[in-house]
């Protein structure tokens, strides 16, 4: 256990020492902000492989990211079709527009209409079927590594504050 702490720890401070060689070389905007329909969208086929049915079209134009590369905003839009769809990070949607039915890779199944908001897990797969047309904001993160999921665990709890949130409101 001690063996891991430390290894964590390190992990934690190398890491913060890259974020802030990352900061001071490459300056990020401390405010973006874009209206949806002004966003200028580019073709973002979906793999072939994982096309089930149909032609979906599919579109994304990025609106923002993190300095450290390790989140991302985007709006992201595709055409009537039904295809698997892996997350390789973290994401979370809110449908903006039209609907999609999600079927998730344990069986969950859920219409998402607009409005609605949803949260698909690194490393997990979906179906979505679109009868016509979906728009959605996606945000991503890459989730973090082990180690370091456990160095902000253990930084959190000797400060005394709550490690299982991470809200600051």
């Amino acid at each position: 256990m001690p063996l891991k702490l430390l290894m964590a720890a390190a992990l934690a401070i190398t890491a913060k020492r890259h974020m802030d060689e990352q900061e001071r070389a490459e300056p990020a905007p401390v405010f973006v902000a874009d209206g949806v329909s002004q966003m200028m969208m580019k073709d973002a086929p979906i793999e072939p492989g994982w096309v089930i049915e149909g032609a979906p079209h599919a579109r994304l134009s990025e609106h923002s990211k993190s300095h450290d590369k390790a989140s991302a905003t985007a709006v992201w839009d595709c055409t009537a079709g039904t295809f698997r769809w892996f997350f390789g990070w973290d994401e979370t949607v809110v449908i903006l527009e039209g609907s999609v039915h999600i079927t998730a890779e344990d069986g969950t199944q859920r219409l998402l209409c607009a409005g609605d908001i949803a949260y698909f897990k690194a490393g997990t797969w979906a179906t979505w079927h679109i009868d016509h047309y979906v728009r959605k904001v996606a945000f991503v993160r890459r989730p973090f590594p082990s180690l370091m999921v456990a160095a902000m665990k253990l930084k959190r709890a000797l400060k005394g504050g709550d490690p299982a949130s991470g809200l600051a409101a």
